[in-house]
């Protein structure tokens, strides 16, 4: 077995400025026949090994494929160079949050060729690329999200709505529910006392309705002031005594002393998921009116001002509106 240092992978092209980058070098066959120490960190115990593993090996099933792939043009000096990156197979690690994402390395190979030409193998680098995909995790997760409080924000909201609406669950078999929180006064707490203090409520009212929530629970901050709330697999009425009891509960939290009305109080205006994600945000927002005009710290149902079965006679509607503009264009 021959030893390979940095140095001579280096001499292939191979760079290593990364000091915790785990050098290999491949047989023919794309196996490996060698390895770096710190090779440690891919799950192997390259020293006990009796047979060594092939590169596509160190790849969760999906990707290793490619990795072969990968391989055979290298060796057969079809490519040289470049990186492909894939995750490690059953090698979780904590994101330093609590949880466990994929483990992702990046590969880059180079055939190692004798006077003659002919190929003896290829040298490797393997390059760890969490730091990358993480950060990638992070912006998606931030897009989806509202910042202040870490809910999933309107247009995430109104997506997981959309499908809702749309699943065959959703034909009257499987009632849904939409609720819509609002604190009470938000706008003059703002003007008294400034953004961070908003900000504050906005983030301990959005733990308390997780804490409140369900397990068929789904919460987005939509805005600054209003929080919704999917509840799955809920008839309306019963909807509206949960979202009540909710309402009740943060009220009784925020009495400062005993015979003071509640310092800060809530309001939820709910309906029935149906027609449009527009459509149901719509009826709820106006319930939220409706409670808030009857002095807060309660909850409404807005019914719709026509007769909705499974949204037929709303889209037949908007079908018919756009047939006439069409023809008046024409």
């Amino acid at each position: 077995m021959c030893f390979y240092n940095a140095e001579s992978c280096a001499l292939h092209g191979l760079g290593t400025d990364e000091s915790d980058d785990i050098v290999i070098r491949l047989d023919t066959n794309g196996f490996i026949d060698w390895a770096s120490s710190n090779a440690s960190a891919l799950g192997f115990d390259f020293a006990s090994l009796l047979l060594m593993p092939h590169i596509s090996d160190l790849a969760q099933p999906e990707f290793a494929d490619e990795i072969a792939a990968y391989c055979t043009q290298v060796l057969e000096g079809d490519r040289q160079g470049g990186w492909l990156e894939f995750p490690l197979p059953e090698r979780e690690m904590d994101d330093g949050e609590g949880r466990l994402v994929p483990n992702w390395y990046a590969l880059s190979l180079r055939a190692i060729s004798e006077g003659t030409g002919a190929v003896q193998g290829a040298m490797g680098l393997l390059r760890s690329a969490q730091h990358k995909h993480a950060l990638a995790q992070d912006i998606s997760a931030q897009a989806s999200s509202e910042p202040v409080t870490g809910l999933a924000n309107r247009k995430t909201f109104c997506a997981a709505l959309t499908r809702l609406i749309g699943s065959p669950s959703s034909d009257n078999v499987k009632p849904n529910a939409l609720a819509v929180f609002a604190i009470d006064g938000m706008r003059a707490i703002f003007m008294q006392h400034g953004q961070s203090t908003a900000d504050e409520i906005r983030w301990g009212f959005s733990r308390f309705l997780e804490t409140m929530a369900t397990p068929t629970c789904q919460i987005a901050q939509l805005d600054e002031e209003r929080v919704g709330v999917v509840i799955e697999g809920m008839p309306l009425r019963d909807a509206r005594e949960w979202a009540g009891g909710v309402i009740r509960t943060f009220a009784e939290l925020t009495i400062p002393s005993r015979g003071r009305a509640p310092e800060l109080t809530a309001s939820a205006g709910l309906a029935r998921l149906e027609v449009s994600a527009d459509w149901t945000m719509r009826q709820a927002e106006l319930g939220l009116v409706m409670a808030r005009a009857g002095g807060g710290g309660q909850t409404s149902v807005c019914q719709p001002s026509i007769p909705v079965t499974r949204g037929h006679s709303v889209e037949r509607a908007m079908e018919t509106a756009l047939q006439r503009a069409a023809q008046r264009r024409g």
